[in-house]
C-alpha cells in the first residue's frame, strides 16, 4: 500500500502539552505538541475505542479520559493499563507552517 502526506493543520493551531484532534477520511488522529515536537497518534483508545485527543497530555504520555490507560506519543506504546495494545502513530513533517501526516492511501 502506498502512503502520501496529507495536510491537517497549522503547526501555530497545536499548543505546547496539549492535544487536537482531526477527521481524515478514515482516520481520527490526535496531534500531540511535546518538546516543541509534533507527534500523530490514532484517536482511539486499544482499550475501549475512547477519545485519546481529549484526554491529557503528560510529558509524552497521552492518557484516555475513559478509564486512564495511557501511550507513549512517539511510538503508541501502553504505559499504563487497562490497555495492553499500542495505537497506531503517523509520521509528521512541518513545511511551510503546516503540519503533513503519512496516511495510506486509498
Amino acid at each position: 500500500m502506498t502512503k502520501k502526506f496529507v495536510a491537517v493543520a497549522k503547526e501555530a493551531e497545536i499548543p505546547e502539552g496539549e492535544a487536537r484532534t482531526f477527521d481524515l477520511d478514515y482516520n481520527r488522529i490526535a496531534l500531540c505538541k511535546v518538546g516543541g515536537r509534533i507527534f500523530a497518534i490514532e484517536d482511539v483508545c486499544s482499550h475501549d475505542d475512547g477519545p485519546l485527543g481529549e484526554g491529557c497530555l503528560v510529558d509524552h504520555e497521552i492518557e484516555c479520559p475513559r478509564h486512564g490507560a495511557r501511550f507513549d506519543v512517539r511510538t503508541g506504546g501502553v504505559t499504563r493499563m487497562p490497555a495492553v495494545a499500542p495505537v497506531p502513530t503517523y509520521a509528521v513533517r512541518i513545511e511551510d507552517g503546516q503540519v503533513l501526516v503519512e496516511l495510506d492511501e486509498d
